[in-house]
């Protein structure tokens, strides 16, 4: 059966209107390239190159640009393009002496962790190992960043909890980095983090505090090694 123009046109429209718009989908593609390390740090992206993988006019491209340089990813330079900033050892330092401040906080108040949190928490784990199965590393990060946020979560503090959201993206960008750098911890952290469950299992919460500070702090040899 042959449609009819109208009904064609009609909808090409509504799949149209169901599109993000453009500067949202430039933000989305870019942000999400930076934070799995396909646009690497120091890499020089050009509005041009973006509009054309994108599909969308360089308009939409600036001001993706614009939010994800306000939000510390990106350096503008006019005419040139936009920088994609490294990590910086001072920012892996900030971020684990925040991470280490809440998340062993957290795990103490977790203690005695309800079940649906242990039940999560096993199913990230699962995750986890699926994901190093299949060298994914950035949806290894993902969940592994997620097996943290549970935690806080749980601890009942919601400024707590958003205050340690504020940290996903720098959290998911050192992750993704840290398993590039260091393809061993990939085992190590679902090791550290069955350690971690068992102790909230087991009701233990310095135990936990321990394993979690232990684990958590190792990210900064990534800053010992860039300084």
């Amino acid at each position: 059966m042959t449609r009819s123009p109208v009904a064609t046109a009609g909808t090409t429209a509504e799949q149209a209107a169901k599109q993000p718009p453009a500067a949202e989908r430039v933000y989305t593609h870019v942000k999400q390239a930076v934070l799995d390390r396909r646009y690497e740090g120091g890499t020089l992206l050009s509005e041009g190159e973006l509009a054309e993988a994108v599909g969308v006019s360089r308009t939409p491209v600036r001001e993706a640009l614009l939010r994800l340089e306000a939000e510390g990813l990106l350096k503008l330079y006019p005419k040139k393009g936009a920088l994609v900033l490294p990590v910086s050892a001072q920012e892996i330092a900030d971020v684990v002496e925040t991470r280490l401040l809440v998340e062993r906080h957290a795990v103490m108040k977790a203690v005695p962790a309800p079940e649906r949190l242990l039940n999560r928490l096993e199913e990230l784990l699962g995750e986890q190992r699926g994901h190093a199965a299949t060298g994914d590393l950035a949806a290894f990060a993902a969940a592994d960043r997620c097996f943290h946020a549970e935690i806080v979560r749980a601890a009942g503090n919601r400024i707590l909890s958003q205050l340690y959201d504020q940290l996903r993206d720098r959290q998911l960008r050192m992750g993704v980095a840290t398993m590039h750098a260091e393809p061993g911890r990939i085992a190590k952290n679902v090791a550290e983090h069955t350690e971690i469950l068992a102790a909230l299992r087991a009701g233990d919460s310095a135990s936990a505090a321990t394993l979690v500070e232990r684990h958590v702090s190792w990210v900064s040899h990534l800053a010992r090694g860039e300084s």
